[in-house]
């Protein structure tokens, strides 16, 4: 296999990694805003879980090919701190995004006449921001966009933290046997637990972005971009930089004291 058509099988991994997460994830929230009552209102660890279980089963599906990054800040803390290649982390990001527009086509293909019947009934529009929850995050009660940029650097500080914990070679109490994807879906999942009605935990540039600029090119306007109070950056720049500071946390308090030596890898069952 030449390293190109190698390198062009990474790219659309990432992409169908982050498409599977958006499908999943997008459609979930649909579910939780879209339907009166919903089936999540009173169980929104339901939503959480989703979520997270996306999140592994992209895995499972793409982390032979990539690694599954499937997040633009892990992309940039693995070139950070684990020695991943500075040139592929743009070609990196970029099928990322184009991943995760797709995966809000897919959404909007399921749900787009739940939308308009949605905003027709609450007297909502696309443009006034009706039904926009689906697809991309905006601050919450009480949270400015100032809070959401450090609450954002804080929650996806303790993601890169797990991740690197998780998949760190060294680290004998780390999930043997390929449970590691299981473990990392439940991180997203208790982050959007404990955390979730802040900001709606982003996390991830590339989650927000794509989804965001589908919908802005499907009629959500200005709530899209810029969004309420200018806030479509904050979960593209506070997820990079939370990743840096999550990953060096695990890299500079916890690595240097694993015992040197590698996981004993787990027999097959006879």
């Amino acid at each position: 296999m030449s390293e190109w058509r190698a390198f062009l099988g990474e790219l659309i991994s990432e992409a169908v990694a982050i498409l599977i997460i958006i499908s999943f994830g997008c459609s979930v929230a649909g579910m939780y805003i879209l339907y009166d009552p919903s089936p999540y209102k009173m169980a929104y660890w339901g939503v959480c879980i989703t979520w997270g279980m996306a999140v592994s089963i992209a895995i499972y599906v793409t982390g032979a090919v990539s690694g599954t990054h499937a997040n633009p800040a892990v992309t940039l803390a693995l070139a950070v701190y684990r020695g991943f290649p500075w040139r592929k982390v743009v070609p990196y990001w970029l099928a990322q995004i184009v991943g995760a527009f797709l995966g809000a086509v897919i959404v909007y293909a399921l749900y787009g006449s739940v939308i308009d019947h949605f905003n027709a009934t609450q007297g909502l529009t696309r443009a006034g921001g009706g039904a926009a929850g689906v697809f991309f995050t905006a601050p919450g009660v009480a949270v400015t966009p100032i809070k959401a940029f450090w609450d954002e650097i804080i929650l996806t500080g303790f993601l890169m933290f797990g991740i690197f914990a998780v998949t760190d070679e060294y680290n004998t109490m780390a999930p043997q046997a390929n449970f590691g994807a299981i473990v990392i879906g439940l991180i997203v999942a208790v982050i959007g637990a404990s955390a979730g009605y802040l900001e709606a935990w982003a996390l991830n540039p590339a989650r927000d972005f794509g989804p965001r600029l589908f919908a802005w090119l499907a009629g959500w306007d200005s709530s899209a971009f810029p969004g309420k109070d200018g806030y479509w950056w904050v979960p593209i720049v506070a997820p990079l930089i939370g990743g840096v500071v999550g990953g060096g946390a695990h890299h500079l308090l916890i690595r240097p004291f694993l015992p040197r030596t590698l996981k004993t890898p787990v027999e097959p069952a006879a």
